[in-house]
C-alpha cells in the first residue's frame, strides 16, 4: 500500500498582503511551503509527493524549496496548476493517474501549503482511515457551525484529506467529463462518487491556514523550538 500527497500551491497573497505567492513567505527560516513539504515527505509509506504551483512560478518554487528538502527524502515533483482549486487537484490527478491505474498507488492526500503546521502523524490517521472508510476529512469542532449533515456536520474542515486512489481519480474524471468543478476534494467525491464513506478525523486547533497576516505571526508562535518536521 502507498501513498500519493499532493501539496496545493497554486494560491496568491492578497489576503495575506503580500506581493508573492503566501507559500513562498517566510517562517522561521522557511518558506510557508517547505513545512508542509517536509512535513509529507516525513509521513511513512510515501510513494509519491507532487507540488502543484501557479503557472510561470516553477522556477521560483523550486528554488525556495531546493534548501529545506530533507537528504535523501522522496523526489518532489512540480506540477503546473489551473485558475481554481479544482483545476489544480486535477493536474496533480493526471501525473498520478498511471501509477493509479496500474495499482502502485492506494490512496491520494491533498493538503494546503497554506497550512505549515499539519504533522506527519495526521497525513498517516488521515490515508489510514481513508483505507479503511474511502475517504477521511480531519476537523476541530466549531460552537455552533451550521453545515450539511453527515460526518463533517459541526466541524471545521481542515486538510490534509484521504481518498482510495482509483475513486478519486474516477471522480475527477466524471467531474471533467460534466464539466463541474468541486469547491474541494470532499466536494467533488461527495458528488461523483456518493458511495465513498467520508470518515471524520480529529484535526487539531494547530492546524491554522495562512491566509491574513495576523495568521503568519500565530504560526511562528505555534512552530515548535526545535528545528525538523512539526510533530
Amino acid at each position: 500500500m502507498s501513498l500519493a500527497v499532493v501539496v496545493l500551491a497554486a494560491g496568491s497573497g492578497t489576503r495575506v498582503g503580500a506581493d508573492r505567492n503566501k507559500v513562498l513567505l517566510p517562517l522561521r527560516g522557511r518558506p510557508v511551503l517547505a513545512w508542509s513539504v517536509r512535513a509529507a515527505a516525513a509521513v511513512p509509506g510515501l510513494a509519491r509527493l507532487v507540488v502543484v504551483v501557479r503557472p510561470g512560478e516553477r522556477h521560483d518554487v523550486a528554488a525556495a524549496l531546493a534548501p529545506h528538502l530533507p537528504s535523501g527524502g522522496p523526489e518532489v515533483h512540480l506540477v503546473e496548476g489551473g485558475a481554481t482549486r479544482h483545476a489544480s487537484e486535477a493536474a496533480a490527478l493526471r501525473v498520478l493517474a498511471e501509477d493509479v491505474a496500474a495499482g502502485r498507488l492506494d490512496v491520494v492526500a491533498v493538503h494546503d501549503g497554506a497550512r505549515p503546521l499539519a504533522a506527519p502523524a495526521l497525513f498517516t490517521a488521515v490515508a489510514e482511515a481513508a483505507r479503511r472508510h474511502g475517504g477521511a476529512v480531519p476537523g476541530v469542532p466549531t460552537a455552533g457551525l451550521l453545515g450539511p449533515d453527515g460526518p463533517t456536520a459541526g466541524l471545521a474542515v481542515q486538510t490534509p484529506q484521504a481518498f482510495r486512489a482509483p475513486d478519486l481519480l474516477a471522480a475527477f474524471e466524471a467531474a471533467a467529463a460534466a464539466g463541474v468543478e468541486g469547491t474541494d476534494t470532499a466536494a467533488t467525491l461527495e458528488r461523483f462518487a456518493p458511495h465513498v464513506a467520508l470518515h471524520a478525523v480529529a484535526g487539531s486547533a494547530r492546524n491554522l491556514k495562512v491566509t491574513f497576516p495576523e495568521d503568519l505571526a500565530l504560526a511562528e508562535r505555534l512552530l515548535p523550538p526545535a528545528d525538523g518536521a512539526v510533530g
